[in-house]
């Protein structure tokens, strides 16, 4: 599909155009529900290109009031009105059948339920590429690749400020290049998946090989996110020459998850970041996130390189948090700048943290933290 300069592809905000329900994932979890806007199932060679804009209509009224309460008040607009039906209890009901091990194709959803469709969604495909085009208002998550192979996706820019609005999330994915993308997200920029709890370890595909260079992330939760579904593993992430600066941007790289999501996260690389201002931490490892621990699934995070960032305003420069059982371990720093750091670093079950010629508030590091 090839979008000229100027086009505009609109999409009906008739949610009951997107049945027949399709295979997709919602949330890490497998089922049958309402086709994403641009949706393709075992295909090979497929591309979406052009200068034009895909729009998907989404608003208060439509799609993101399926979302429920949103917490997220700085991007509420004004009109939101959280009296109306949404997914809470389709969430509730989904997860439960992943945990019974119902057969996917007996998890319908669809019309009557309230799971909310992505924008773009390749499913089980090989050699995809998503170039030049504009993408507006999503209903959720963006950019969705699952279970795919070979996945390009240059010079894409991402305006989509609702609840979940993801920018792009490979998930489950092997050979992954993100180049010279604009986000600017109403949740993370880049959301690296592999599946939620017991349906992600079912299915059992890491995403892996992954590279993403030259992207400004505006605005969203994070800019490069591993997590928080991400219990069918991650590793093999390089991250290189990209700018993070909002003050609504709350994190330049975190990696979220939990013992209820597990997974082994490694092989993380960063390196030439410019991050002007994030609210929170610039770089964020968290286990507890979400439900905290309370399941038999220990997460691993280990390896993580990052080389020649320079941030000017955060809370904190690093906030790490593992569990004494499972500390995050192999961290690097090298040639790093955090300025204007407002409470410093948080550190709980950390081992074999490691800095080379690092500054923050101009103290300098070589080896360990002060």
């Amino acid at each position: 599909m090839h979008l000229r300069k100027n086009a505009i592809i609109r999409f009906s905000q008739e949610t009951k155009k997107y049945l027949p329900v399709v295979y997709t994932r919602f949330e890490g979890v497998e089922c049958r529900n309402y086709s994403p806007f641009v949706y393709a199932y075992e295909q090979e060679n497929i591309a979406v290109t052009g200068e034009g804009t895909l729009d998907g209509g989404a608003m208060t009224s439509v799609w993101w009031a399926w979302k429920g309460p949103w917490d997220d008040s700085e991007n509420t607009p004004t009109g939101w009105d959280h009296g109306k039906p949404d997914q809470r209890a389709d969430v509730a009901k989904l997860q439960k059948m992943a945990n019974d091990t119902l057969p996917v194709q007996d998890r319908i959803f669809g019309e009557g339920s309230y799971l909310r469709p992505n924008f773009i969604q390749p499913y089980r495909c090989k050699n995809v590429l998503i170039e030049g085009v504009t993408i507006k208002n999503s209903p959720m998550w963006v950019i969705h690749p699952v279970l795919c192979s070979n996945v390009t996706i240059k010079r894409v820019i991402i305006e989509s400020l609702g609840p979940n609005n993801d920018g792009c999330n490979p998930e489950s994915c092997t050979d992954v290049f993100i180049k010279d993308c604009y986000f600017n997200t109403g949740d993370d920029c880049i959301a690296i998946k592999s599946g939620r709890n017991a349906d992600g370890r079912r299915v059992n595909v890491a995403s892996e090989n992954i590279v993403i260079q030259g992207c400004t992330m505006k605005d969203g939760h994070g800019g490069v996110v591993i997590g928080s579904e991400i219990s069918g593993n991650c590793r093999n992430v390089f991250v290189e020459n990209c700018l993070m600066d909002s003050p609504h941007l709350e994190r330049a790289l975190r990696i979220k998850t939990n013992s209820l999501r597990g997974g082994i996260v490694e092989n993380i690389f960063l390196r030439n970041i410019t991050v002007g201002e994030v609210s929170d931490a610039v770089i964020r490892i968290f286990f507890y996130y979400g439900e905290g621990d309370v399941g038999q699934h220990t997460p691993i995070v280990r390896n993580v390189y990052v080389n020649n960032l320079i941030s000017k305003k955060s809370k904190y420069a690093l906030f790490f948090q593992g569990y004494e059982r499972s500390p995050i371990s192999n961290i690097f720093l090298e040639d790093c700048k955090f300025e204007g750091v407002a409470k410093g670093n948080k550190l709980e079950y950390v081992v074999a943290l490691k800095m080379k010629d690092v500054y923050i508030n101009g103290v300098y590091i070589n080896g360990a933290l002060p």
